[in-house]
């Protein structure tokens, strides 16, 4: 029983720490900032659902998909890299929402658009998310310790539902001017996280090709 919830334990500060509900809070708030609280607290949901879909699928089946298309977690992060960087620079420039949301259509598309990239892809549902929830998994030696794993996830799932919902207070605390700040703000941030994404996983594969050569 004690190995089962220090088990449990490793999971939630896992997870918790690696999707990081409280960091991606302010990203958020600059995203859903034309959105009404109705449709801000749509997004946060399916963002954290789609999340939380990827990590159970990956977490089953992760290394077998990395094999079978050839691909590494580095390569995911230079791609979360690439993401991050455009999606700051929208930001710094303030214009993140490109479009006029005149039109119901045009929001829906726009919420079903960034629900799933970049909220639930890569900034929720990150590479050290999905790498967490691959070896977790793999030293998960009964089934009672991968029903752990999966419950972990929901359980942060829905935690960072809860935190990004509660985000609308804020947007509507800080206003149209503050917002604007708060946007320019996380964009020089996200961009550096980007750049800290795409170096981290370039340097490896730099490394091995160097190795190759020599």
């Amino acid at each position: 029983m004690e190995s089962y919830l220090s088990f449990a334990l490793l999971c939630f500060t896992s997870f918790i720490t690696l999707m990081n509900p409280l960091g991606i809070m302010p990203v958020f708030m600059t995203m859903t900032d034309s959105l009404t609280k109705e449709e801000r607290k749509q997004t946060a949901k399916k963002a954290n659902f789609v999340a939380a879909i990827t990590l159970i699928v990956f977490a089953f089946s992760g290394q077998l998909l990395f094999k079978f298309f050839g691909i590494s977690v580095n390569s995911f992060r230079i791609v979360g890299g690439i993401i991050f960087f455009m999606m700051g620079w929208d930001m710094l420039q303030a214009r993140l929402v490109k479009v006029k949301m005149t039109k119901k259509s045009v929001k829906k598309e726009y919420v079903n658009d960034i629900s799933v990239t970049p909220l639930a892809i890569p900034m929720i549902c990150g590479p050290g998310a999905i790498t967490g929830a691959i070896v977790l998994m793999e030293d998960a030696q009964t089934i009672q310790m991968k029903g752990i794993v999966i419950a972990a996830i929901v359980v942060v799932c829905v935690i960072s539902y809860l935190v990004l919902w509660s985000s609308g207070k804020i947007t509507v605390w800080l206003g149209e001017t503050g917002n604007k700040i708060m946007m320019r703000l996380m964009g020089l941030i996200v961009m550096v996280i980007a750049v800290e994404f795409f170096f981290s996983g370039m340097k490896p594969i730099l490394i091995d090709i160097l190795n190759a050569k020599a």
